[in-house]
């Protein structure tokens, strides 16, 4: 069952300055439904970005059978509010939608969706990848990889820590 976990408006914003939700699901995500949360809105945004992130079997992963992921309830959501926070003290964004699977999935299966809405496309683009940056390094999940004769949790990478230092130049 897909849960709703957060959806709320930011204290002092009106439904056309707005809108920002997190979903933490246990179901795979519809992603007709996140990317409609993000593109379909009153003439407010004049940009849209979305990013989706699939479990993927590169060359570093062959013969992945699946993923667990694991995450801390009530702290991921929290989380997640402050980066989405952050993102909003840098750019003026109209709508902000991070949703993320839990529970097994198979290789293909989408694991993320950052959808973003602002005036104009480069703070779109740049608050998609800011908060894709900062839920990397900082949201409590945990990924264990599934093989036919092992199993394994993931470490953090090292790209994802210098990733996210990019920004304290921005």
């Amino acid at each position: 069952m897909m849960r709703l976990l957060s959806s709320h408006l930011l204290p002092g914003a009106s439904i056309l300055s707005i809108i920002k939700k997190i979903l933490i699901s246990d179901t795979a995500l519809d992603l007709d439904d996140l990317n409609g949360l993000i593109q379909n809105n009153a003439g407010e945004s004049g940009a849209a970005v979305i990013f989706t992130g699939a479990v993927r079997v590169s060359a570093e992963e062959q013969g992945l059978t699946g993923m667990t992921l694991e995450h801390y309830p009530g702290m991921t959501e929290s989380q997640l509010e402050i980066i989405i926070k952050k993102a909003q003290a840098k750019w003026h964004l109209t709508r902000v939608m991070v949703a993320h699977r839990v529970g097994y999935l198979t290789p293909g299966e989408p694991i993320v969706f950052v959808g973003v809405a602002s005036l104009h496309r480069k703070e779109a683009f740049l608050a998609a990848e800011f908060i894709m940056d900062y839920l990397k390094q900082d949201a409590t999940f945990w990924k264990k990889e599934h093989y036919a004769d092992q199993s394994h949790w993931v470490e953090a990478k090292e790209s994802d820590r210098e990733a996210v230092s990019q920004w304290d130049r921005v």
